[in-house]
C-alpha cells in the first residue's frame, strides 16, 4: 500500500481536535462524579436504562457508523460510482430496523429478569451458560477485529490531514476513548456518541461544501464525471458492482446488521416506549443523511483527486486525501473531527460491550453460579480495568496496521451477524427455538463463516456472509427439530399466555 505523504504538521488541524479530545474525557469525568449509588454493574453497562429518545438515536448511529462508513465508504464511492450508494443506501432502514424488531421485546424481557447485556437474554431464553460464554467469546473476538479498522483508519485519517505521524494519531484518540470509556461506562459512551454524531454531521456538510468549491461546483464536475468517468453512472459500474454484490452487501451493512450485539443492547438501555419512538425517527433521518451525504461526497471527490487510482494508492486514501486538498488548513481541523469522531464512538460501543462480555457474562455469573458474592467496589475496578486493557490490546495489534479497513470492518460484521442473527431473531420470536438449535446456529455457522474466509471459498462469487447465514440457519432448524423443547419456566417469561 502507498504511504500517505507526510508534510509537516498543522496546528490549526491539531488544535480543534485536541479541544475535543478534551472534552470526551470530561464528560467522563463529569458521569462518573453524577453516579448513582445502587447496582454498578446496570449503570456502567446499560446506564440504568434511562436513555431519552435524542440520546438513544444518537449512540445508535454513532455505534453503527463506524470509520469505514467515512474512509473506506466513500473511498470505494469514488471508485465505483453511483452504485455504491445504491447499494449502500439499505443502510438508512437499519437504526430503524433494529429498534423496531428488537427495542421493545428486548427492553420488556430484559426488565422481567434483570438483563444487563444481550448475552444475558440469551442465556435466559436458551437456558445454557456454554452458548452464553460462546457468545461472549465471539463478541470479543470480533469487536477486537472492527476497533482494530477503527483505530487504523482513525489513525490514518488524522496523518493524512494534520501532517502528524500516524503513531501520534493512534496514541492521541486511543488514549482518549480508552480513557473516557473506562471511567464513565455506557452513560459517558451514549454522551460522547451523541456529541460525535452531531459532529459527523457537521464534517460532512463542511466537506462537501469545500469539495464542491475546489472542483468548480456541482455542474462542472458532474459534465467531467460524464466526459471522463461515464462508467461511474451505471448501477454495475462496468463490472465493478455486480448483482452479486449488491445482494450480499443488502445482506452484510443492511437485513442482518439489526442483530449487531452492540446495536440490540441499545433497547435495553432506553427510558421509555416515547423515547424508543423518537430514536427509531430520529435515527433513520440522520443515518440517512450521514450514509448517502458521504458517500455521494466521495463521487464529487473526482473534482478533487482527477488522477487515477494507482497514483493514490489505496481507496482508504481518498478521503483523508480530499480533506487535506479541498478544506483549508485551519478548517482542517474541525473537519476531521466528524470522521474522528465515527471512529472513536464505534471503539466506545465497542468497548463497553467486549467489556460487559467479560465481566458481567463470566466473571460475574460465575461468582454468582458459586453463591458467592462481589462488591460493587470490585466490580467497579474490575470493569475499568478490563476496558482498559481490551483497549491497550487492540491499540498494539494497530501499530502495525492491517490494509484496507472496510475489508477488515466487513469481515467482523459478518461473523457478528452469522452468529447472533438467527440466535437473536427466532430464539425471540419462534416458540419452538431451543438450546440445541443456538448452539449448533452459532458455533457451526460461525465456524463456516470464518473456514470459507479464510480458504476464500464462495458461492457463485458471493460474499461468504451468504454461507454463514444460511449454515446457521439449518443448523438452527435442525437442533431446534431434533433437540429438547425449552422447558415451561423459559415459555412463560418468553412467550406468556395471553
Amino acid at each position: 500500500m502507498t504511504a500517505i505523504p507526510q508534510t509537516g504538521g498543522n496546528l490549526f488541524a491539531l488544535v480543534p481536535l485536541l479541544l475535543f479530545m478534551a472534552f470526551m474525557v470530561a464528560i467522563g469525568f463529569w458521569v462518573r462524579s453524577r453516579a448513582e449509588r445502587g447496582d454498578f454493574v446496570s449503570q456502567y453497562f446499560i446506564g440504568n436504562r434511562k436513555l431519552g429518545g435524542f440520546v438513544l438515536a444518537m449512540t445508535t448511529v454513532a455505534t453503527y457508523s463506524s470509520v469505514s462508513s467515512f474512509v473506506g465508504g466513500p473511498g470505494m464511492a469514488w471508485k465505483i460510482g453511483f452504485g455504491w450508494i445504491y447499494m449502500a443506501v439499505v443502510q438508512v432502514t437499519a437504526i430503524f430496523l433494529v429498534l423496531g424488531i428488537f427495542g421493545k421485546r428486548v427492553a420488556l424481557l430484559s426488565r422481567k429478569f434483570h438483563a444487563v447485556t444481550v448475552v444475558d437474554i440469551i442465556r435466559e431464553r436458551f437456558e445454557s451458560n456454554g452458548l452464553a460464554a460462546l457468545a461472549a467469546f465471539i463478541i470479543v473476538l470480533f469487536f477486537c477485529g472492527t476497533m482494530t479498522a477503527q483505530f487504523v483508519g482513525g489513525a490514518r485519517l488524522f496523518a493524512a490531514a494534520t501532517g502528524y505521524s500516524y503513531e501520534m494519531g493512534l496514541l492521541l484518540f486511543g488514549l482518549v476513548v480508552v480513557l473516557y470509556t473506562s471511567i464513565g461506562g455506557f452513560r459517558a459512551v451514549a454522551l460522547t456518541d451523541t456529541c460525535c454524531a452531531i459532529m459527523m454531521m457537521i464534517g460532512i456538510v463542511l466537506l462537501l461544501y469545500y469539495v464542491l468549491d475546489a472542483g468548480g461546483g456541482y455542474t462542472a464536475i458532474m459534465g467531467s464525471l460524464h466526459a471522463d468517468h461515464p462508467e461511474l453512472f451505471d448501477p454495475l459500474s462496468a463490472g465493478h458492482m455486480p448483482v452479486g454484490l449488491y445482494l450480499t452487501q443488502w445482506i452484510l451493512v443492511g437485513i442482518c446488521t439489526i442483530a449487531l450485539p452492540q446495536s440490540v443492547v441499545r433497547g435495553i438501555s432506553y427510558k421509555d416506549t416515547r423515547s424508543l419512538h423518537r430514536a427509531m425517527l430520529i435515527g433513520t433521518v440522520v443515518v440517512g443523511f450521514m450514509n448517502i451525504g458521504v458517500n455521494f461526497t466521495g463521487i464529487l471527490a473526482h473534482g478533487v483527486l482527477t488522477q487515477p487510482e494507482s497514483a493514490y494508492g489505496s481507496v482508504d486514501n481518498i478521503i483523508p486525501l480530499t480533506i487535506a486538498q479541498a478544506i483549508p488548513q485551519e478548517l482542517v481541523g474541525l473537519a476531521i473531527i466528524g470522521p474522528l469522531a465515527a471512529s472513536i464512538s464505534t471503539i466506545s460501543g465497542l468497548l463497553i460491550v467486549a467489556s460487559s462480555a467479560i465481566v458481567k457474562d463470566v466473571y460475574l455469573h460465575s461468582k454468582l453460579a458459586k453463591g458467592e458474592s462481589v462488591s460493587d467496589a470490585r466490580l467497579r475496578r474490575l470493569s475499568v480495568v478490563t476496558t482498559a486493557v481490551i483497549g491497550v490490546v487492540v491499540f498494539v495489534i494497530a501499530m502495525t496496521p492491517p490494509s484496507l479497513i472496510w475489508i477488515i470492518n466487513m469481515f467482523a460484521f459478518g461473523g457478528l451477524e452469522t452468529a447472533f442473527f438467527w440466535t437473536l431473531l427466532l430464539g425471540l420470536y419462534w416458540k419452538r427455538a431451543n438450546r440445541a438449535g443456538a448452539i449448533l446456529s452459532m458455533a457451526g455457522g460461525t465456524i463456516a463463516y470464518c473456514a470459507t474466509q479464510a480458504m476464500h471459498f464462495k458461492v457463485m462469487g458471493l460474499h461468504q456472509i451468504t454461507i454463514g447465514i444460511t449454515v446457521s440457519l439449518v443448523l438452527f432448524l435442525v437442533g431446534s427439530y431434533l433437540g429438547k423443547p425449552s422447558g415451561k419456566k423459559v415459555m412463560d417469561v418468553f412467550f406468556p399466555e395471553k
